[in-house]
């Protein structure tokens, strides 16, 4: 491997594990500032190196996959993350980009909006009426909880006024104002309870509670920003109609939102009215989102990707840092093996929370930046999450500790240490090592692996302890009775768990893949490999040089599956959950020489039947690609009702224009 791609892979890995931690434990690792560092890097690394950005690339992502035992729910339209700026020459960026796309966007107008940090939901309404509400979820799909949102006393459960479409969906941000947040702490240590670490991740983990009258007791509170509809044209032609509409309509809209007739009046609101203010604020708030103002725009400047639309963007302001010292550098052991170095501090107050902890990412990083035991270090932490250590504070006439050097012995299991050439990761060989079987089980366990509700660290551990499982498999032999007198496992917790596991025996291949924990692969490599090879009885037959003709699929990826499954033990494994009743296949198995094969399309517009998911999956089934862009390279462009820009685009180029009879037609499903 290359530098690039070293380097690439390992952002990709550090910003999945981000993700996953933000999105779906609602446990943050990393602070928001030093994600948006990473995630630019990856962007620049992918920008200059185009064959580094694979299908798995958390740049062409939404945060996570829906991640509890709560019932999936498809957004109408899919619900987008932002871009960020962090000063007014990035903004300066972001509308030269527009404009080289959009002319007309210069001097177009922009409303400022706060953002604020919380959970992002949507509430779709059919015929005036609430009918679903769901969290964001991966921005395509998220999980239903209706009936906690309905205790929210902000979410009409009937618009008011008139002119709302007949179908639409309202977005917004659920949050605990700062009050209601602390008032709740007050009850849970006074009842002996752990108190909550921050308003975002509490207002994110009341949502998914099963039972409403938890959601209810708790206080939160909702602000909508948005509307989605799936056909035809909303009732309003500006950003600042739709929020005023929404008043109209009965919703909360967070009240310092500001038009601007042009982007050098949007900076001076920005340094004037906005950053003094939010700090001021009864709620958490991170930034300010700065939008064009038309309709009409925002459909001509589209998205980049199924990321994040071009006419919005997020301001972000310089984050709190905070000086102490550190107290030692420990090692967690992770699911692969890898040695994970991180910082126990003592404890100080950033952004108003007592930090102890912060991750340092690997050994390379901490040469780099000369940190060493005892040091006086500066931690920042922006958005109410883990710190990171930023740098040594040298102070004069301070002796230091000799240099820390990674150790050459397991910490868990005092195996010899080793580090793949190639690799900054320093890895545990042993697959029986403790530190490994615990975090493998946890994420095998995990919601975007197995979804194995009720299985976090502490009853994983208890479970070992116990005796009662060596590897995943033998989760699926455990009965309630086996868990009578097991520490943190009370009857209702058992039976959760038991129930959960059979659950979990439907999983598709892919999920299985992604959860065995098979190095480089992630949920997006997991499913291009379960939807080519469709069994896992074909997977294990190929060889690293099959695997890696799948498309997306680089060689690294394919030999480390390929070594896998070459091992004894793991091929045992495997056999042992299929006896166990873990589902092997996938259905909609890709055909490498379908009727589409080699062959690249653009979808636009609302096709008549088809959703753009189940259109771009009958199309990757019949051994085709689905791309973002046009260009002289697509076969054809797929329209349907209100095409956009792209069908304008593939005109020019002379590139076919299908419709949907068309594309069933080809694909053999007519």
């Amino acid at each position: 491997m290359t530098g690039a791609e070293r380097r690439a892979a390992e952002l990709r890995r550090l910003l999945h594990r981000a993700n996953h931690a933000y999105h779906v434990r609602d446990a943050p690792e990393m602070s928001d500032a030093e994600y948006d560092r990473l995630f630019r890097e990856l962007q620049e690394l992918e920008a200059r190196h185009p064959h580094l950005r694979t299908p798995d690339s958390p740049t062409l992502r939404v945060g996570a996959e829906p991640a509890s035992a709560l019932v999936k729910h498809t957004h109408l339209v899919p619900m987008l993350s932002l871009a960020n700026a962090f000063s007014d020459e990035e903004l300066d960026g972001w509308q030269e980009r527009n404009a080289r796309l959009v002319p007309d966007v210069v001097g177009a107008g922009y409303t400022l909006e706060i953002k604020i940090d919380g959970a992002a939901v949507c509430l779709t309404y059919r015929d005036g009426l609430l009918e679903t509400g769901a969290t964001r979820g991966n921005g395509v799909t998220g999980e239903v909880v209706t009936a906690n949102l309905r205790t929210i006393p902000d979410v009409p459960l009937a618009l008011q006024g008139s002119g709302w479409p007949p179908l639409c969906e309202v977005r917004g941000e659920v949050y605990f104002p700062r009050k209601n947040f602390e008032a709740l702490n007050r009850r849970r240590e006074a009842a002996g309870e752990p108190l909550f670490a921050n308003p975002r991740n509490s207002a994110a983990g009341s949502l998914r509670q099963l039972d409403p009258k938890v959601t209810r007791e708790r206080g939160l509170r909702f602000w909508a920003f948005g509307v989605a509809v799936p056909s035809g044209r909303p009732p309003f032609k500006t950003q600042w109609d739709m929020l005023e509409r929404l008043v109209e309509w009965g919703f909360p809209v967070e009240p310092h939102r500001k038009p601007a007739p042009d982007l050098n009046a949007v900076k001076v609101l920005i340094g004037i009215v906005f950053e003094p203010l939010l700090g001021t604020l009864p709620f958490g708030a991170d930034g300010v989102v700065v939008k064009v103002d038309p309709l009409a725009l925002h459909e001509e400047l589209g998205s980049v990707g199924d990321r994040e639309p071009r006419w919005a963007v997020a301001r972000k302001f310089a984050p709190e840092v905070a000086v102490t010292r550190l107290l030692k550098i420990a090692i967690n052991v992770g699911r692969t093996g890898a040695l994970n170095p991180y910082a126990v501090l003592e404890p100080v107050e950033v952004s108003g929370v007592t930090v102890s902890q912060a991750t340092l990412h690997n050994a390379d990083l901490i040469a780099a930046k000369d940190i060493r035991e005892g040091d006086w270090v500066e931690v920042m932490r922006a958005g109410e999450v883990i710190p990171q250590v930023i740098g040594v504070v040298r102070k004069a006439g301070v002796k230091r500790n000799k240099r820390w050097r990674m150790p050459r012995l397991c910490p868990v299991c005092r195996s010899t240490v080793e580090k793949p050439s190639d690799e900054v990761t320093y890895y545990c060989p042993n697959v029986s090592c403790p530190g490994r079987i615990l975090e493998g089980i946890v994420h095998f366990a995990s919601r975007r692996a197995m979804d194995i509700r009720g299985l976090g660290y502490e009853k994983v551990r208890a479970l070992l302890e116990a005796r009662l499982v060596r590897d995943v498999a033998e989760l699926y032999d455990l009965k309630i009775q086996d868990l009578e007198g097991v520490e943190r496992f009370a009857a209702r917790s058992a039976d959760l768990l038991v129930a959960s596991l059979a659950a979990s025996r439907a999983r598709p291949l892919s999920t299985l893949l992604f959860a065995l924990g098979i190095r480089h692969v992630g949920v997006g490599a997991a499913e291009l490999l379960a939807r080519r090879f469709g069994t896992m009885d074909a997977l294990m037959a190929a060889d690293a040089e099959a695997i890696a003709d799948v498309r997306g699929i680089g060689p690294a990826i394919a030999e480390a599956v390929a070594h896998f499954f070459a091992e004894k033990r793991n091929r045992e494994l495997v056999a042992r959950l299929a006896k166990a009743g873990v589902r092997m296949d996938e259905a909609g198995k890709i055909t490498a020489d379908g009727p589409l094969g080699g062959m690249t399309f653009v979808i636009t517009g609302t096709l008549p039947s088809l959703s753009r998911g189940r259109a771009t999956e009958l199309i990757e089934q019949a051994g085709g690609a689905v791309a973002s862009g046009v260009t002289r390279k697509t076969t054809a462009v797929i329209a349907g009702e209100e095409p956009g820009s792209k069908l304008d685009k593939a005109k020019q180029l002379g590139v076919e224009v299908w419709d949907e009879a068309e594309l069933l037609r080809r694909a053999g499903k007519s």
